[in-house]
């Protein structure tokens, strides 16, 4: 069995005195996607934020690609973060930056060892651009770009360094269906073409249903639906309720839950 690529035991994290999460436990496997789901403050973000080590849990473990990041001194988990990609909410671009420089932050601004040569970096960000088909945008400011463009910077500037992992937090909210099938698409080409795990924080079970059953054609540019000669990806869902996880399984499970809590994250099928 493959070593996870992520993996958190007995998790709790507390602020002042507000449990946000509370003895978390699950595994995600290398190119497997994992869905998270739960209301508002039900410590979704704060989970994405303790996988990439920018928070420490007060109590259990965290493993990244096989290597326990959750007591690791903070020089020793550069070299993991650069290994993890992370779509902010809102995407959280750089106001007074172009669409070059913000995909390039993470190549020029390394906590640790040297930057790549300047042609590699436009090489690079060039080819994270093409990825997301905003190349021509390259010069814009994200002023002049809509909330859809905005959010496919963001997933250039995760992927510019070729992740193993990509942890995306909202990445659909607030748009419109057509674009956040858009966005949606590109997840999955990015999973389907480079192996990547997937851990995406979403409010919508139609983008945990597109991770289930559909998967990137290169031929189409488009998702298609999995079949028995190319089978889904793996994909697990993880519900939260403030802070603790009330349901783990297949989408297939969730269906089946009578809880009402998790019921209300159940899309109806006609």
């Amino acid at each position: 069995m493959p070593t996870p690529a992520v993996e958190f035991s007995e998790v709790t994290l507390i602020f002042d005195d507000v449990v946000a999460l509370e003895r978390v436990s699950f595994q995600v496997r290398p190119g497997d996607s994992l869905v998270i789901l739960g209301s508002a403050a039900s410590g979704k973000s704060v989970l994405l934020k303790l996988a990439l080590g920018l928070l420490r849990p007060d109590a259990g473990e965290i493993y990244l690609f096989g290597e326990q990041i959750s007591r690791m001194q903070e020089r020793d988990l550069l070299s993991y973060r650069q290994q993890v990609g992370m779509v902010f909410q809102e995407s959280a671009l750089f106001d007074s930056l172009t669409v070059f420089d913000n995909v390039a932050y993470p190549l020029t601004n390394r906590s640790s060892g040297e930057p790549p040569p300047a042609g590699e970096v436009e090489e690079r960000v060039r080819e994270a651009l093409r990825f997301v088909e905003l190349e021509p945008a390259i010069d814009k400011l994200p002023s002049e770009l809509s909330g859809g463009m905005r959010r496919r910077v963001a997933i250039a500037r995760a992927i510019v360094n070729k992740p193993r992992l990509v942890l995306y937090d909202s990445p659909t909210a607030g748009l419109d269906p057509i674009t956040a099938h858009t966005i949606m698409t590109l997840i999955l080409k990015e999973r389907d073409t480079a192996g990547v795990t997937s851990l995406v924080v979403t409010h919508r079970l139609q983008n945990g249903h597109l991770l289930t059953h559909f998967r990137y054609d290169p031929e189409t540019a488009d998702l298609v639906r999995a079949d028995g000669a190319a089978p889904p990806t793996p994909t697990a869902f993880l519900i939260l309720r403030q802070g603790r996880v009330v349901f783990r399984g297949s989408q297939q499970e969730l269906a089946l839950q009578r809880d009402p809590y998790v019921g209300k994250f159940v899309m109806k099928q006609s």
